[in-house]
């Protein structure tokens, strides 16, 4: 079990590293093609496209990968079976139920009456079009999840992503603009479907031996297994949407008040700020199964440890990450979207959101060792009065300040939720805040910011930035004595995964543990 789990994790760390990069080269391409405003109608589409997926899965995945697995261990294969026939079909159901709804009256309810933009009409109901090919590809991830077979998720996603873009751009070539790019998106499903059917069918016989002789699922029988599946999704459901509106609420009111050029430009500078929490949710996702075992065997030396390991070890990579986007914005937009000048507006925002993330890097940790706890409900409270507050303030910020406006709204939403859910962590799990740590990290960064000032807003100046920020980033850090024995230790084991560049990485460790351990 603790194999399976292991690679399971691994598999999934690296899925998403690699597909959050193919999604910023999806957006790089979409960007660059489109221009600001038709990439604005693009932008405009996600957030709806993300939230009617959601929906029309119903929080079923999560719910068939537990199902799966608890009937799979105790030697039920035919209920494991059963209850993937059953989830698929309520989740067919929803996915046809929400693209019509979507096709015929959300989407020009949506274009023409709250965004007043009827240029988003067929795009929209694309968004309706794409709702029932991700539903079912979502359900037969949810049973390779539950019998352990990760990299068939990875295979599907890789399908998906790689259709997306290649068939968007080619649409886009052709002179389809975003409807084009949007038609990509739903091929790139599609080929996702029909991937994750053969692997269904193909490869899970093993794992999933034909039914028995004689099994009959009576419709009772099959009401009752739903109404299980569909209780454990509603909160899934609920805290998925609410996690997805807190990134993108403030392109919702956005769209309702700005140009689609404003929206395209926020949606090439939003992802940008995201980059730190790639760091934040892979620790987010190692913590919860940590501090859920700690709990379960009474253990709070242990629970403690694991609380300040995260915290520390998240903000020692996030907080200067940000810090340095937030600087260097202008420059990063530059760089990137060098084949349009027009998304460099974004850079202001980009540097608000930067900092906003930080805030939501410690309430994603946050929300996974109160979970991990026995508290799952109380992080979803949370997410929704969060949610609720940043549609407030970006109603009242957007139409004075723009998308900065919208950037600020989100960055003071995040901290709303930070603050509360961990305070709650300290006090649930009996842990003493590590402001030491937390004080030298946020010293060390704010004379790594000082230092930025010195360097040129520039492409040449960027690198030098890449190359000098961490250098003068990790010398404070020794000088305030940050680093205890057991973490230089701990990133010398890892030192032979960095290849060619390990013996480097030593000899930094060997100059960090001059400074921190000098007589």
């Amino acid at each position: 079990m603790a194999n399976k789990l292991v690679r399971g994790s691994f598999i999934i760390f690296l899925g998403n590293i690699i597909f959050r990069l193919g999604g910023y080269v999806y957006r790089f391409l979409m960007a660059s093609l489109l221009g600001p405003s038709m990439y604005g109608v693009l932008g405009l589409t996600l957030p709806f496209q993300g939230i009617f997926q959601t929906l029309s899965a119903g929080g079923l995945p999560p719910a068939i990968a537990k199902y799966v697995a608890e009937y799979n261990a105790t030697n039920q294969s035919d209920m494991a079976r059963q209850t993937i026939y059953t989830a698929l079909k309520i989740m067919i159901f929803l996915g046809l139920f929400f693209g019509f709804i979507m096709v015929f009256f959300a989407a020009p309810w949506l274009a023409e009456v709250y965004l007043q933009k009827p240029i988003a009409t067929v795009p929209l109901q694309i968004v309706g079009l794409i709702t029932p090919f991700s539903v079912i590809v979502g359900a037969f991830r949810g049973a390779f999840q539950g019998v352990y077979k990760m990299e068939y998720i990875l295979y599907t996603r890789a399908i998906e992503q790689l259709g997306m873009i290649l068939f968007a751009t080619a649409f886009v070539l052709m002179g389809f603009q975003a409807i084009g790019a949007l038609w990509g998106t739903v091929l790139g499903f599609a080929t996702s479907v029909v991937m994750a059917v053969y692997l269904f069918k193909n490869h899970m016989g093993k794992l999933l031996p034909p039914a028995s002789e004689g099994f009959e699922f009576s419709l009772k029988s099959e009401l009752k297994l739903a109404a299980i599946l569909l209780k454990f999704a509603v909160p899934v459901i609920i805290t998925a949407v609410a996690e997805m509106l807190i990134y993108n609420v403030c392109t919702l009111v956005m769209g309702r008040f700005l140009t689609t050029s404003d929206v395209g430009i926020f949606a090439a500078a939003d992802p940008i700020a995201r980059l730190p929490l790639i760091i934040s949710t892979s620790i987010a996702t190692t913590i919860l199964p940590a501090a859920s075992e700690a709990f379960a065997m009474h253990s709070r030396t242990t629970l403690s440890k694991y609380v300040l390991l995260s915290y520390r070890f998240s903000l020692l990579f996030v907080v200067p990450m940000c810090v340095f986007i937030a600087f260097f914005s202008g420059t990063v937009l530059e760089i990137l979207y060098f084949t349009n000048p027009a998304y460099s507006a974004g850079a202001i925002a980009l540097s608000i959101l930067a900092i906003g993330m930080t805030f939501y890097s410690l309430f994603s940790i946050s929300t996974s060792i109160v979970q991990g706890i026995g508290n799952p409900r109380i992080p979803m409270y949370i997410l929704v009065a969060g949610t609720i507050l940043n549609l407030f303030l970006n109603w009242y910020f957007v139409p004075i300040m723009g998308i900065e406006g919208g950037a600020l709204a989100t960055t003071v939403a995040c901290f709303a939720m930070m603050i509360p859910i961990m305070i709650l962590v300290f006090k649930l799990t009996e842990t003493k805040a590590p402001m030491g740590s937390i004080l030298k990290i946020f010293v060390a960064s704010f004379i790594m910011a000082v230092v930025t000032f010195f360097i040129p807003q520039n492409p040449l100046g960027l690198v030098l930035g890449i190359i000098v920020c961490p250098i003068v980033y990790l010398f404070f850090l020794s000088l305030l004595k940050f680093f205890s024995k057991d973490d230089i230790d701990h990133f010398r084991g890892y030192s032979a995964k960095f290849g060619p560049l390990s013996s480097l990485f030593n000899k930094l460790l060997n100059v960090i543990e001059r400074i921190e351990f000098r007589k």
